[in-house]
């Protein structure tokens, strides 16, 4: 499915900021920044993203911080009644 009929059924664009432990040196926190669309308040991508992340990955969660923001709302869409070309 392409990205506007994701958006037309509910996902947003959604960021998640991942802190995690490097495997190495436990003491130190590294950050992860990734993108996707999801739907708000359950995110089922990034619950599936982050239960791949503890079963596969060796690094330790920290904390994970979601933000998200709809795009495009079925309700933004209007026909637009009049229109100006220049040149």
């Amino acid at each position: 499915m392409n990205d506007i009929a994701l958006q037309l059924k509910g996902y947003r664009l959604t960021t998640a900021e991942i802190l995690y432990h490097m495997p190495d040196h436990p003491g130190i926190l590294q950050s992860f920044i990734w993108q996707t669309l999801d739907i708000a308040p359950d995110f089922p991508v990034i619950r599936r993203f982050l239960d791949y992340w503890c079963e596969s990955i060796e690094a330790t969660l920290h904390s994970v911080r979601v933000a998200n923001v709809s795009i495009v709302k079925p309700s933004e869409f209007r026909a637009v009644g009049h229109q100006l070309v220049l040149h």
